[in-house]
């Protein structure tokens, strides 16, 4: 087997601003199936899950991109510039060079606020989307549940919400949670038809597993896998490179669909 390129991806958005990530396929003319990570809120494509998935990508010979979202890692922007409509059209533009580059299929694999795009994204566009595979997605993450009406009412009069925990301390704007109307999880749940498998920790903290298990309940799709683990929290740290293995043996499934 040919050593696979890695090639450093700067891609320009409409605002003017720059996604950035890289892209690893194989040398040759025949298209290769292609495996996009989205990473989570305050994260970056450099996470533990990225790498497992990048390493299990290479020994299978699939094309594998992870670039990290505007606002966060490499990429330009700033944390109150983050919209939900922006993650999409940073996943677009990723998804395009990465096609373009490996040929496809394309497989999404979106954590937490990357489960939020992938599974909007896939939605919008099933002809481009084979499959996706979702850990700890938080499928309601515009909404801030969390909050009460009070919190909810201070962060729309400041415009500012501070976000703390032990892995981040940031800011973000109103205009985040204004645009989940435009994203109902209802419509989310009518509209996503792609095959799927979805892990998620029955100990996370974050993003409440029951979340899962309604979107699960309630999407399009024929074909969904769930697996729960009782002790897992919303990172899955500890099961990286099975959730690796996991996913790219269901993505094998689908390969020639």
């Amino acid at each position: 087997m040919q050593p696979q390129i890695t090639e450093t991806l700067t891609l320009p958005m409409p605002d003017g601003q720059s996604v950035r990530g890289i892209i690893n396929y194989m040398p040759q003319s025949q298209p290769t199936p292609v495996v996009v990570f989205a990473h989570g809120f305050g994260s970056t494509r450099m996470g533990e899950k990225s790498l497992a998935l990048e390493a299990e990508c290479a020994r299978r010979g699939w094309a594998f991109a992870a670039c990290d979202f505007r606002a966060h890692g490499a990429s330009d922007g700033t944390m109150t510039e983050l919209r939900g409509s922006r993650l999409l059209e940073d996943l677009d533009a990723i998804t395009h060079a990465a096609v373009q580059r490996a040929g496809g299929p394309l497989f999404l694999v979106g954590s937490s606020m990357g489960g939020w795009a992938s599974a909007w994204f896939a939605a919008q566009h099933p002809d481009r989307v084979t499959a996706c595979a979702f850990v700890a997605p938080g499928f309601r993450f515009l909404e801030f549940l969390r909050l009460n009406d009070e919190e909810r009412q201070a962060w729309q009069r400041t415009d500012r919400l501070r976000v703390q925990n032990e892995f981040i301390d940031l800011e973000i704007s109103y205009g985040l949670v204004a645009e989940a109307e435009k994203f109902a999880f209802a419509e989310l749940t009518q509209a996503f038809r792609t095959p799927s498998i979805l892990f998620h920790g029955m100990a996370d903290d974050i993003v409440p597993y029951e979340i899962s298990l309604a979107f699960a309940a309630a999407c399009q799709t024929n074909l969904l896998q769930v697996w729960l683990s009782k002790d897992g929290d919303h990172r899955l740290s500890n099961k990286t490179a099975w959730l690796a293995k996991e996913t790219c043996d269901f993505f094998t499934r689908h390969v020639s669909a």
